[in-house]
């Protein structure tokens, strides 16, 4: 047979098809971090279409394409095109974030699926900072800080959740106290976990046990001498924190140093800029803890960074099990590639 089709899943059919399951997507994504490191994935560095240099992300946005392959359990090649505008919430009405993901497979290279990647990418973020939480913070966390109470704030939570079941108290902080108030409200009834706003970022960082900065912030919020021994910083955006924040690490985790240097805005790049640290100074890829090649926490009393840049592979990961749950439920559109190809 040469009939040819594509599944196409909107974000509705993404959300049938199991895209607002974390547990699942923390699976997922561990299992392309530990691919990573056993060297069972192709991972090209993103390339990002933007309008100026970097600083005009801030306000004009940018668009990632981010293709990968990950072998392992999934097996499946692909590519994340995905858009963000920081205006676009105020302006247009829309989310910040949106995109498609496209599925291949790797025998053929045909294309196996189309679908909307603004609940993928959202959630394979926060499932990130969760398997950060899992190898890193210390197992006896009560009390997780945020910056930001934006998309990345539910996601994060929502892994910190699944991680770290014995989570009491979330600390939330955004500039505009309206978007941390109703922040709280909307997660304390979705995880059952007692959130509330903090009076600043510096209250969230001080009185948690692991915090997580998801901001659009290109100068720094967290300061040194904020941060105590025992803490984990899931480190999610650009420059965040005080380069001295790098300087008073115990230890620093990446998921791909490769890829943060590549992408050159986070402050752990920064601090390697400026000469602070060398590549020596990076203890582990987040995956070489979790094939047990490396050690996380070791002590109670470590800080440790732990910083994230995102992979194309945590995408595929994901979507791939989207892609399997979708075909099992009979959830989607069939699109025809072509009855018979014209040239072979």
């Amino acid at each position: 047979m040469s009939i040819r089709e594509v599944l196409y899943l909107s974000q509705e059919d993404v959300i049938a098809a199991g895209g607002l399951d974390m547990a699942k997507c923390i699976e997922a994504v561990e299992e392309a971090m530990a691919c990573h490191s056993r060297g069972d994935s192709v991972l090209p560095s993103k390339t990002v279409v933007r309008w100026g240099d970097a600083s005009s992300e801030a306000t004009r946005g940018r668009i990632n394409a981010m293709p990968a392959y990950l072998g392992g359990r999934v097996d499946m090649a692909g590519i994340k095109w995905i858009g963000s505008n920081p205006m676009n919430p105020q302006k247009h009405k829309l989310p910040r974030a949106s995109g498609i993901l496209v599925l291949n497979d790797p025998e053929t290279k045909l294309p196996l699926a189309i679908m909307d990647t603004t609940i993928i990418s959202a959630m394979r973020t926060g499932a990130a900072g969760g398997v950060g939480v899992k190898y890193l913070s210390r197992t006896n966390s009560r009390i997780m800080g945020i910056v930001g109470a934006g998309v990345q704030a539910r996601t994060q939570a929502m892994a910190a959740a699944v991680v770290r079941p014995a989570l009491e108290r979330i600390l939330v902080f955004d500039i505009v106290p309206e978007h941390a108030e109703s922040w709280c409200r909307e997660m304390e009834e979705q995880l059952g976990i007692s959130c509330r706003t903090a009076r600043s970022a510096e209250e969230a960082v001080r009185e948690s046990c692991f915090f997580v900065t998801v901001t659009t912030a290109h100068e720094p919020i967290v300061k040194a001498d904020w941060v105590r021994p025992g803490q984990t910083f899931i480190h999610m955006a650009g420059y965040e924190d005080e380069l001295a924040v790098v300087q008073k690490a115990d230890k620093i985790v990446v998921d791909s140093w490769v890829e943060i240097k590549h992408r050159a805005l986070q402050t752990l790049y920064l601090a390697y800029e400026k000469g602070m640290i060398s590549d020596t100074d990076i203890d582990a890829e987040i995956g070489e803890i979790i094939i047990g090649r490396k050690r996380g926490r070791e002590k109670d009393g470590e800080f440790i960074y732990y910083n994230t840049v995102g992979m194309g592979i945590e995408d595929i990961a994901f979507g791939a099990w989207i892609y399997g749950e979708a075909k099992k439920k009979a959830i989607g559109v069939r699109l025809p590639l072509w009855q018979k190809p014209l040239w072979v």
